[in-house]
């Protein structure tokens, strides 16, 4: 996991803090979606979920582990989407480094989706999102998309009135990608 997450907190993080606040954000939102009780959790690995970091969390948390596929960011969450509408009505996908997500947002976006929306998104300052939530699947949304910048949240509104889809929007979030964002964090 070492140098394969939060990148960019490098370098002034090393590879083994960089994972370690990883571990502390991912810790935070599974306590957080396991302590609300409003779904079943799965977790979504990579490059696998032999990790001892995934296996220790099914011991700590009522979640099924699950190996991302796909060569890119919107193909894994594609897929992991695709997945999970599968054995469910409807699915919220969360990013793991976003610490001012709260129970709230979750049963609201929920809410939505049994109600009159499509999707649910919930905006990043950064001009990205942090979590998305579905009833179908639709790859439009993801695919072939520049992701990682400021026009991710636009370029995904855009494609999803394309597809006339009903989008419910939470209030704005913000995640820890850089070393200010990791000092914000600290500071909540």
């Amino acid at each position: 996991m070492a140098g394969q997450v939060k990148t960019r907190l490098m370098p002034q993080l090393n590879a083994e803090q960089a994972a370690e606040i990883h571990m502390t954000l991912t810790h935070r939102i599974l306590k957080l979606l396991s302590d609300a009780e409003l779904c079943p959790i799965q977790l979504w690995c990579s490059p696998d979920s032999k990790h001892p970091f995934f296996r220790g969390c099914t011991d700590k948390y009522p979640l099924t582990l699950h190996k991302q596929l796909g060569s890119d960011l919107g193909e894994r969450m594609f897929h992991a989407i695709s997945d999970a509408l599968q054995t469910s009505s409807n699915v919220l996908l969360i990013g793991c480094d976003c610490p001012t997500l709260t129970i709230h947002d979750f049963d609201s976006a929920i809410h939505a989706l049994n109600g009159n929306y499509d999707a649910v998104i919930a905006p990043a300052e950064d001009g990205g999102y942090v979590m998305i939530g579905l009833n179908q699947s639709h790859s439009d949304l993801f695919l072939n998309m520049t992701w990682g910048n400021e026009h991710v949240l636009n370029s995904t509104l855009k494609r999803a009135e394309e597809l006339s889809l009903n989008v419910y929007k939470t209030g704005l979030q913000w995640d820890v990608d850089s070393f200010d964002d990791l000092q914000h964090f600290y500071q909540m």
